[in-house]
């Protein structure tokens, strides 16, 4: 099951999960392809538990003791998403903001993954628990990265205090403004010309 070229298939434990294969592996994957086609359909206001397990072939029940909530099964369709992006350490801020970049780049070179931000974004202007969604999932991933700060901070490559929020936020800021807001292409070298400007702005103090 696809949606404009995105589809679940790889498999990791989820969010409560306590068997990583077998039944459990197959009926993560039927409910984020299930989340992922009602996202796909504009259907996220009237998304419930049961709606996702009808479609994914699963008891109401079994959702909502692996996740909870709607909320919750489209929270970990997120990360499903951005698993691969790994989180670097190579001794410099620059080159690790860098290839973190170029792995957010990568992710979106997928017209489905473009597609579920873009869905999700409406599902933010209709919806309060779309916002919810969004919210959280950046708040997590933003926590995620921040031990790049932490190390550079460590090293006394940028100043203590530096907040990593607003380093990720300046990181990647233009990214998002150009795929969702002017859709135009970041080009060749936005990569290394963001990470640049972001530790070199880092290192002056610019996010203390």
């Amino acid at each position: 099951m696809t949606t404009r070229g995105w589809k679940v298939a790889r498999q990791r434990p989820a969010h409560g999960s306590v068997r990583p294969g077998g039944r459990t592996a197959r009926t993560r994957t039927a409910v984020l392809e299930a989340a992922l086609e009602e996202l796909g359909a504009g259907r996220y206001g009237g998304l419930t538990v049961e709606r996702l397990a009808s479609r994914a072939g699963v008891h109401a029940t079994t959702v909502r003791r692996r996740w909870g909530s709607v909320h919750g099964v489209v929270l970990d369709l997120f990360d499903h998403v951005v698993e691969d992006v790994a989180v670097p350490d190579t001794g410099s801020l620059q080159e690790d903001l860098r290839l973190l970049l170029q792995g957010v780049l990568a992710l979106y070179d997928s017209p489905g993954n473009r597609n579920l931000l873009a869905r999700m974004i409406e599902a933010v202007a209709e919806h309060p628990g779309g916002a919810e969604v969004m919210r959280d999932f950046f708040a997590a991933r933003t926590r995620q990265v921040a031990v790049l700060v932490e190390r550079a901070a460590a090293r006394g490559e940028v100043p203590r205090g530096t907040r990593a929020a607003e380093v990720v936020e300046s990181l990647c800021a233009p990214v998002y403004y150009r795929l969702l807001v002017t859709h135009q292409p970041l080009g060749p070298g936005a990569a290394d010309r963001l990470a640049a400007i972001t530790s070199r702005a880092a290192r002056a103090g610019a996010f203390t």
